[in-house]
């Protein structure tokens, strides 16, 4: 015999049903989204959250039963995965962009004793200003790399894509137009 259900699934209007029903048949969503469909489907025609449960290969029926409670106060959004763990982001856009201008500038030749960035000097640099006290190496490197950053073989950090060359009328950037074609 199963347990009463405390948060019964509310009825479905027809939009929300029909749209259902084409996800749970999609072969071009995102798996979970698919999956989550078929259960609120299968509890909707009348299966208790285990039966829908198996009905789809799962064994939770404490799973189904947080999907309908979350279904019945968000709608169809609650198709959608949430935050599934790991640690938040410290650092947000403003932050990214003082690290990619502090990159852009260069350290300073008298200060820093070099005339390139390596991460550890980006990072005892930046730790000396208030607000990136704790910002690690890996940050860096992330927030480098995301902005399509990468380590030269001369020592340095340099703009994916973008290179200085030298012609007869002086150094000129150059731009790769396929640079976005060429990530892995």
């Amino acid at each position: 015999m199963t347990r009463r259900q405390k948060d019964p699934l509310r009825p479905l209007s027809v939009d929300e049903r029909q749209m259902l029903e084409q996800l749970s048949r999609a072969r071009r969503e995102p798996a979970v989204h698919v999956v989550r469909s078929q259960l609120l489907l299968a509890v909707a025609n009348g299966a208790n959250y285990t039966e829908a449960a198996r009905s789809v290969g799962r064994r939770s029926g404490d799973a189904v039963s947080q999907l309908v409670s979350r279904f019945n106060q968000e709608g169809l959004a609650a198709l959608e995965p949430r935050h599934d763990g790991g640690a938040k982001k410290v650092y947000d856009s403003k932050k990214r962009e003082i690290i990619l201008q502090t990159v852009r500038q260069g350290p300073n030749l008298e200060r820093e004793g070099t005339g390139h960035w390596s991460l550890s000097l980006l990072q005892r640099h930046l730790r000396q200003q208030q607000s990136f006290s704790q910002v690690s190496i890996y940050t860096l490197w992330r927030v480098l790399h995301e902005a399509n950053w990468s380590w030269q073989g001369s020592r340095s950090w340099c703009e994916t894509g973008r290179v200085k060359r030298r012609r007869k009328s002086g150094i000129v950037e150059v731009t790769d137009p396929d640079k976005e074609a060429k990530k892995p």
